[in-house]
């Protein structure tokens, strides 16, 4: 799709920050930013494991669900940009944002944003992810692989399912935006000197974690003069896949206030 051929289309806010409220008033916000390939269904579950008084909020890039027919998205500026722009009223008055892998740079670059615009965030938390001001030691060049490579690279990784990637139809419609999200996670790199936000800083990981070793997470120190807060648990790339009660009792921290058990299937 070509700005040329087509007009400028403007998603509806909802489109771009799924809203996610839990039961009575809210008194945090927090903001969730997909992996590389990634879209908002795969954090929907986290719902359940958050407070009544958490609202979750989740970013949707372009190229997925209801943003399927927009341009992929180039830069991040495209994934953070639009997300900034359609948070909902007062989300950003007690805001936690957080990211997962990429979208840990995404969540960075969202506060940046929010911050520019004297609305800064509550506290920043980045999980599995380089420092910003970091090169990517785990490039995947994706304009250099054909579809299956690709896939083997994601399943190495992990975090998506394996159905959809070996189901030729639905692949062929997740592999264009898992191509643009791992050509921007390649090249991505904020200045040291521009790499600070002015809010509190956590970092979670795993520690077999190959794309974002433990050892490297406290670079993330670095970008900010508030408090900083590291923890490592168990596992790989998405290591919070399989404790996601253990996930959310160490940000619940962050967040403030106590993680929910999920209800009963």
């Amino acid at each position: 799709m070509s700005n040329d051929q087509y007009p400028a289309f403007t998603p509806a806010p909802d489109d771009v920050v799924w809203d996610l409220p839990g039961q009575g008033p809210q008194r945090v916000s927090l903001l969730v930013l997909p992996h590389a390939g990634g879209n908002a269904h795969a954090y929907a579950e986290w719902r359940q494991y958050l407070p009544d008084d958490v609202r979750l909020l989740i970013g949707q890039y372009p190229g997925r669900g209801a943003r399927f027919a927009e341009e992929l998205p180039r830069g991040i500026a495209d994934l953070a940009g639009p997300v900034a722009a359609a948070l909902p009223a007062g989300a950003t008055e007690d805001l936690v944002v957080l990211g997962h892998s990429m979208g840990s740079l995404v969540a960075f670059e969202v506060v940046r944003i929010l911050q520019a615009a004297g609305r800064t965030p509550r506290a920043l938390v980045a999980s599995a992810c380089r420092a910003p001001f970091l090169a990517n030691p785990c490039a995947v060049y994706p304009q250099l692989l054909d579809d299956d490579e690709l896939v083997a690279a994601i399943k190495e990784r992990g975090g998506t399912d394996d159905g959809i990637l070996d189901e030729p139809e639905l692949r062929e419609i997740i592999i264009p935006s898992i191509r643009a999200d791992f050509a921007i996670d390649d090249v991505y790199r904020c200045e040291e000197s521009e790499a600070r936000v002015d809010c509190p800083v956590t970092v979670i990981g795993g520690d077999a974690d190959p794309v974002a070793p433990a050892a490297s997470l406290g670079r993330w120190a670095q970008i900010t003069d508030h408090a900083f807060t590291s923890y490592v648990l168990p596992g790989g790339h998405f290591y919070f896949q399989q404790q996601l009660p253990e996930f959310f009792a160490v940000l619940a921290s962050a967040v403030g206030g106590h993680a929910t058990a999920p209800a009963a299937a």
